[in-house]
């Protein structure tokens, strides 16, 4: 059957990549939205756009049974469900079937096998696919699985059997720690997906994560887009991937590709999937099959020159893979790096609120997917990526260096982003040296941090200071040229220190602090937006606030807790009376599909808890009083 119009069943960057994939092919496309994403960009470039209902995602993305009305009265042939939400839903894939209308994505029984990670493992053990030891068994006893872990010996690896995305998974360095990381597991497991059942995998303590990217027609066959690294990982969530995998040695790449396509095969599969493997050395384990299209398929686009998308919709029509495995040839490097709106140095705590200015820069042989334009706002109600920026090099080197210049070239102001982070990691040389592990960030392996130089001061200053300077400051001899001026007093906060810096122009630049010397060059940048300078320098960005002095400090309350973030309140560790020490926990939020651990700031007795278990909390809302 030849697909007239796609109803797309999603939201944000995927729904656009959709979108523009359909309107090459001459399709027509179909947009769904809630309340918050009403004029988002998605919905503005679709030909046709229907309401579904409210924030709550039981109201709009998660309600299958609208979505399926909603394509069968806008006439629509099939429904893609991008990735996330439905997606890999079989119970949706077979109500999609049912209602005569094609399901873009895996087969149902696939998704049910590979969507119950211990079923998965036991298949792939049929198949004789390497698995990591562990324990997948039925009985969820709190004492067994215990048991389990003693035998798999510490550190062992919980994960959720269903869902993925980091929710549910825990590692447990000693037994010890066991029954309360199982607890805090299974509660995410329970929340994120309805299932708080968990498999124990024995923790690998330098893993690297790669894996394959497969397709499979309805005609029997199945073929491998080689691999990608996506070993950068925080909270178990991937920031930066990259294809091929570097540093690998050609004989386990392709016993990859060849497990890859076995397990593939194994289970019947038809449309994109990928393979996951854990990577411990030169041994490789199954981890997991995600039955749908990935948020990196970006850079195996860019190697191999392949649309994806398009390959989903001719096989979901019937018809056969574009080319065969001989066909398909790699060609350059590729690296993908997801922006978010997050603070890198707040535990990668989420941002929300309005994007003021938004700038993406793309280079000849890059791109950027986003599903937001400046003046859109960054929800509390779904997962906040920005974009990704996607390059392409001759080889890795080239790839990296180009990655560089668009991260160094794109700026958003509004929110915090991780756009910085991003591009430290990529210049660092544990990422040229292919020395990041799926744990790096997470267990704060990496020496990344660094001072800010001079130089950056005087790069500031020379943003600052024509606003700074006045006429008397300046005199006019053939033209403007500085003869002299006075010293700008520079007064920030860099790690929570107050620190001042006294910079003065001259005709050889700018003179900091008295001693050092500095003249602005081209490859030193700037991003200013209102209140915000960023400066750029030897590819490390600095952020900056001016004064604004509209608006008065809020000096912090010692003897008070108040919620970083709107959210909800999933547990209470301790009651009114109790005596706490710094550091130990008090009660868990749950933020944009994240656990978030209130700490007391100092030893204290506790006064007044203001929040109750379930409670919806909005940003700066009390939650906890201490005694003063």
């Amino acid at each position: 059957m030849s697909i007239k119009k796609i109803l797309i069943a999603n939201r944000g960057e995927i729904a656009v990549r959709i979108i523009e994939t359909c309107r090459q092919m001459g399709i027509r496309t179909v947009a769904v939205y809630s309340d918050t994403d009403r004029y988002s960009k998605a919905v503005s470039m679709a030909d046709e756009a229907v309401y579904l209902g409210g924030v709550a995602l039981s109201d709009s993305y998660l309600n299958g049974d609208k979505i399926i009305q909603a394509a069968q009265d806008c006439q629509a042939d099939a429904i893609h469900p991008g990735y996330g939400f439905l997606s890999e839903q079989a119970d949706f894939a077979k109500k999609v079937d049912k209602a005569g209308l094609i399901f873009i994505g895996a087969p149902a029984q696939a998704m049910r096998l590979m969507g119950s990670k211990s079923a998965a493992k036991k298949t792939m053990l049929a198949a004789e696919v390497p698995c990591v030891p562990g324990y997948q068994g039925d009985d969820q006893s709190p004492e067994l699985l215990a048991q389990e872990a003693d035998k798999i010996g510490f550190p062992v690896l919980i994960k959720a059997v269903s869902g993925g995305g980091g929710k549910g998974m825990k590692i447990v360095e000693s037994a010890a720690d066991f029954d309360k990381q199982l607890q805090s597991a299974q509660r995410e497991a329970r929340n994120a997906f309805g299932d708080d059942r968990v498999i124990l995998e024995k923790y690998i303590t330098k893993p690297k994560h790669i894996e394959v990217q497969v397709f499979a027609d309805s005609l029997g066959q199945v073929v491998h887009l080689f691999e990608r690294d996506c070993s950068t990982q925080r909270r178990y969530q991937k920031i930066i991937e990259e294809a091929p995998a570097a540093d690998l040695d050609d004989t386990v790449r392709q016993a990859m590709h060849q497990a890859a396509v076995q397990a593939t095969r194994a289970i019947e599969y038809r449309g994109a999937g990928t393979i996951e493997f854990i990577l411990d050395d030169e041994q490789f384990y199954f981890m997991e099959m995600n039955t749908r299209l990935q948020v990196e398929h970006r850079v195996t686009e860019l190697i191999t020159g392949v649309d994806l998308v398009a390959w989903q919709i001719a096989v979901a029509e019937g018809q056969p893979l574009p080319k065969k495995q001989a066909d398909i040839q790699c060609q350059g490097h590729a690296i993908q790096a997801r922006v978010y709106a997050e603070d890198a140095d707040n535990d990668y705590l989420p941002s929300t609120g309005l994007i003021e200015h938004l700038q993406f820069s793309t280079e000849e042989k890059g791109l950027v997917d986003s599903g937001v334009r400046a003046h859109d706002s960054v929800s509390i109600h779904y997962d906040p990526m920005i974009a990704k920026l996607v390059a392409w090099g001759e080889d890795r080197s080239a790839c990296i260096q180009r990655m560089q210049r668009m991260l160094n070239h794109s700026a958003v102001f509004g929110v915090t982003t991780n756009l910085g982070f991003l591009s430290t990691i990529i210049d660092s040389s544990y990422f040229k040296q292919h020395q990041i592990y799926t744990n790096s960030l997470d267990n704060q392996n990496l020496d990344i941090q660094q001072q800010i130089p001079p130089a950056v001061w005087a790069i500031l200053a020379s943003q600052i200071m024509p606003s700074h300077a006045s006429a008397s400051m300046w005199e006019q001899v053939g033209g403007w040229r500085l003869q002299q001026t006075r010293p700008l007093i520079l007064t920030v906060n860099v790690n929570g220190q107050r620190e001042q810096h006294q910079v003065t122009m001259n005709t050889d630049g700018y003179l900091v602090d008295g001693q050092y010397h500095y003249q602005p060059t081209s490859d030193d940048l700037c991003h200013r937006h209102r209140y915000f300078v960023q400066v750029i320098h030897h590819n490390h960005r600095y952020t900056f606030q001016l004064p604004n002095h509209d608006v008065q400090a809020v000096a912090s309350d010692a003897n008070a807790l108040y919620a970083p973030m709107p959210g909800k309140i999933i547990d209470i560790k301790v009651s009114e009376g109790a005596q706490v020490a710094q550091g130990d926990t008090l009660l868990i939020m749950e933020a944009m599909k994240m656990e978030l651990a209130i700490k007391a700031e100092r030893d204290a007795e506790i006064k007044t808890l203001a929040v109750a278990v379930d409670h919806q909390v909005k940003a700066d809302d009390l939650l906890v009083e201490l005694m003063p």
